[in-house]
C-alpha cells in the first residue's frame, strides 16, 4: 500500500526529521524557547516496530526515551505555507526519539551517534488518518513500566504542524512517507535494560494504539577506533530531565532567606568580603542607577552586543532580534546585564523594553551602554544602572548579537547564574559558590561596625576598636549575647 493512505507506519522512510524543541513544558525544562524551530536527521536505519528491542550500547548509562507524534507526509511539499502544511500529512502515528547522551560530545551538534543507532525510532503501532483529526487536539503519553511518565496535549505547542511542515520545505522537498518527529513534552528521562516503553498517541475516541519498545542490554562493546562513551553532570541531568532526577546535589538557587541577607548588608560591605577572598574584579564600574534607593538583587541573563557593522545589522539587528529575544526570555528575580562595551553614543535599552523586563518580574538592567527615554525609565520600579543617557536608537552603534553567554560589562566578567547585587554605591557580581559564605561574613561584618559605631558615638577612640583587639572582642561578644 502507498505510504500516504497506509494504517501502518513505513519501514524505510526516505527522511526522518526530528524537531528539538515544541512542548512549553519541555522548553521551561531546559530553560529556552526557540524563536524558530531547528531539526536534526535520523537514519531510515533507525526505523523499528512496536515489540521491537531497543539495545543500550555496551558501556553506556543514560538511554533516554523522548514519546512524540510522528507525522506521515503523504503529499509532496516544496515551498508551502504555514496554512497549508497540514494538507501535505496524511496521518500520524507514536513514536519514540531514543537517544545516548553518553555520545553526545562526539556528534558536534548532529545527533547521528546518539540518536540514530539501529532500532532508536520506533513507530506505531497504527496511523491515524489525517483528514479525521484535528492536529490541536492531540494527546501524547508515554508509559515506563506500567507508570505514566509522559502526558501532554498539542493545544500550545510552539510550533504547530502545518508551521513545521512549510518550514522544513522551504529548503527540504518532503516526499510521500517521509516522517517529521514533532518533539516531546517533559518527562523524559533514562531508561535501563529490562525496562519497557510505551507511547500512545490519542484523538477523541481515536488512538494509535501503545507502541511498546523493551530495552535490552548490549553485549557488544564499542571499538577503541569509535568514539567511546562519556558522560558528566550536565549531561545526566539532561538525560535524567532534572538534578534531582539524576541524583546530583540541588543545583544553587537565590534562596527568599539568601537576599534577606544580601538586602540586610551594603555593597561596600560585600566587596569587602569578596576581596578578603582574593576577589578584586567583581565590581560593575562607571554606572548610575535609576533607582538609586533600591536594592538591586538576582541572578544574571546576558545579552552582548558588538560593533555595528551594516551587513550585520542587516542580518541580526531587525525583527525578533538578540535584544528582543532577551527580554521576552526574562523569568522573575533575573537581572539582564548587557555587554555594551563602554559606548555610551547610543541607548541599548528604552521605556518600552524595560516595561516589558518589569512586567516579566526582572529584578533589574543593568548595562555599560547608554539609555534611551531616561526620564520614562527611571519612572519604572526595576531598577536600571546605565552609563548615561543617549537619545539614539541601538543602531547607531550596536548589533544585537547573542544571548546568555559570558560578557564582560563595566570591567566585569558575568556569566549567566552569577549573582548581581546593587545599590547607591554600585553594582557587584558575585559567582553562585561563594554568595553563601560571603552573605554570612558580610552580615558579620556589619553586625560588628554596629558595635562599633555605638562604642566611637559613645566616645571611645577607634585605637584598638577598628579594627578590634581582644579586649573589644570580648566586649563585642558580649554585646552579641
Amino acid at each position: 500500500m502507498h505510504p500516504s493512505s497506509s494504517r501502518t507506519p513505513p519501514e524505510r522512510p526516505g527522511k526522518v526529521i526530528a524537531l528539538h524543541l515544541n512542548y512549553p513544558s519541555r522548553a521551561e525544562q531546559r530553560g529556552r524557547t526557540p524563536a524558530k524551530p531547528s531539526y536534526f536527521l535520523k537514519p531510515a536505519t533507525s526505523i523499528s516496530s512496536s515489540g521491537t528491542p531497543i539495545e543500550r550500547p555496551a558501556g553506556t548509562e543514560l538511554l533516554a526515551f523522548e514519546g512524540e507524534i510522528a507525522l506521515i507526509i503523504g503529499k509532496r511539499a516544496r515551498r508551502v505555507t504555514p496554512g497549508d502544511g497540514w494538507s501535505h500529512v496524511s496521518g500520524v502515528t507514536a513514536a519514540n526519539d531514543f537517544g545516548v547522551y553518553d555520545l553526545r560530545y562526539a556528534d558536534g551538534g548532529s545527533n547521528l551517534r546518539s540518536k540514530g543507532g539501529d532500532g532508536f525510532t520506533p513507530l506505531g503501532p497504527d496511523v491515524l488518518p489525517a483528514a479525521g483529526i484535528d492536529p490541536k487536539n492531540l494527546r501524547l503519553r508515554t508509559w515506563v513500566n506500567g507508570e505514566l511518565a509522559q502526558d501532554d496535549t498539542t493545544k500550545d505547542l510552539i510550533f504547530d504542524f502545518g508551521t513545521l511542515v512549510a518550514d522544513l520545505s522551504q529548503l527540504i522537498t518532503l516526499e510521500p512517507g517521509d516522517v517529521i518527529l514533532t518533539g516531546t513534552p517533559a518527562g523524559s528521562t533514562v531508561v535501563q535494560p529490562g525496562d519497557v516503553v510505551e507511547v500512545e498517541v490519542g484523538h477523541d475516541d481515536q488512538t494509535t494504539g501503545r507502541l511498546v519498545t523493551p530495552v535490552a542490554e548490549g553485549a557488544t562493546p564499542l571499538p577503541e577506533y569509535t568514539a567511546q562513551p562519556k558522560t558528566d553532570d550536565n549531561q545526566r541531568e539532561q538525560a535524567y530531565g532534572t538534578r534531582e532526577s539524576a541524583g546530583l546535589p540541588p543545583a544553587f538557587a537565590l534562596t527568599d532567606e539568601l537576599k534577606a541577607k544580601l538586602a540586610s548588608v551594603g555593597t561596600a560591605t560585600l566587596s569587602a568580603q569578596l576581596r578578603k577572598r582574593g576577589y578584586n574584579a567583581v565590581s560593575i564600574d562607571g554606572l548610575r542607577s535609576t533607582r538609586p534607593d533600591a536594592k538591586l538583587i538576582g541572578r544574571a541573563r546576558t545579552l552582548r552586543y558588538v560593533p555595528f557593522r551594516e551587513d550585520l545589522f542587516k542580518s541580526h539587528g531587525g525583527g525578533y532580534n538578540a535584544q528582543k529575544r532577551a527580554i521576552d526570555s526574562l523569568h522573575p528575580g533575573d537581572v539582564l546585564v548587557m555587554e555594551a562595551r563602554g559606548e555610551k553614543g547610543t541607548g541599548t535599552v528604552g521605556d518600552i523594553l524595560a516595561l516589558r523586563a518589569q512586567v516579566r518580574g526582572a529584578a533589574g538592567i543593568v548595562t555599560d551602554g547608554g539609555v534611551r527615554d531616561l526620564n520614562a525609565v527611571a519612572a519604572l520600579d526595576i531598577p536600571t544602572y546605565h552609563a548615561g543617557p543617549h537619545p539614539a536608537v541601538l543602531g547607531r552603534r550596536h548589533v544585537p548579537w547573542d544571548t546568555d553567554v559570558t560578557v564582560a560589562c563595566g570591567g566585569a566578567t558575568v556569566q549567566p547564574g552569577d549573582v548581581i547585587v546593587g545599590d547607591a554605591d554600585g553594582v557587584l557580581v558575585i559567582p553562585p559558590h561563594l554568595v553563601e559564605t560571603i552573605a554570612d561574613a558580610a552580615v558579620e561584618q556589619e553586625r560588628q561596625e554596629t558595635f562599633i559605631a555605638e562604642q566611637v558615638a559613645a566616645g571611645e577612640s577607634v585605637d584598638g576598636l577598628y579594627p578590634m583587639n581582644d579586649h573589644w572582642k570580648a566586649r563585642y561578644a558580649q554585646w552579641h549575647r
